[in-house]
């Protein structure tokens, strides 16, 4: 193998561990029947003249499995951030006690689990896509190497299978992150 050409792997593997952060993210807001401070975390509350997270305006707290509380720390943005949770989509339904939003969490019925492991599906389908591009970003930067004359048959197909091998990892892990996902939303 030549010294004088080299793919930057380390890229490529830092890209791809950036879809699977991005999966990660997606898979703890998604709702299970359990409580978690990360459900809540994508809504924006119009605080101030600009939105903000919700977990700017106030404290988030899990007092108990299906129970998630936020204490806003303004008095005058307790109704926004209670309409910001309804029209969030989560399917929660506030319950304001002063300046505490307490959000009960429902059992999940047996439907709405099946949709949530779909939805959980989709979010890894995303996430192989873009590992895949990454690869695709690899593979071209080999192939550019190649016929610019700087790079042996030999180190060619070094890289090729190192990237390859990269790729099949990072898609095992998503694998292995949604099937725990689609447990964890089934288990009743």
């Amino acid at each position: 193998m030549s010294d004088d050409i080299e793919i930057d792997t380390d890229d490529l593997e830092r890209r791809m561990k950036g879809a699977m952060d991005s999966l990660r993210h997606e898979f703890a807001s998604l709702r299970t029947g359990r409580a978690s401070a990360s459900m809540v975390e994508p809504i924006m509350v119009e605080a101030y003249g600009s939105p903000t997270p919700i977990n700017q305006i106030g404290t988030v707290n899990v007092p108990e499995p299906r129970m998630v509380t936020i204490n806003v720390w303004d008095k005058a943005l307790v109704g926004k951030a209670e309409k910001a949770i309804r029209e969030s989509g989560l399917g929660i339904n506030p319950q304001t006690n002063g300046t505490i939003i307490m959000l009960p969490i429902p059992e999940l019925n047996e439907e709405r689990r099946r949709e949530l492991t779909k939805v959980a599906a989709q979010y890894a389908e995303s996430a192989r896509v873009a590992i895949r591009n990454v690869r695709r970003d690899g593979m071209d930067q080999i192939k550019k190497a190649k016929t610019g004359g700087g790079m042996s048959e030999d180190d060619q197909k070094f890289w090729e299978s190192a990237v390859q091998d990269l790729t099949d990892k990072m898609i095992s892990h998503v694998d292995q992150a949604l099937e725990s996902k689609q447990a964890e939303i089934m288990q009743v």
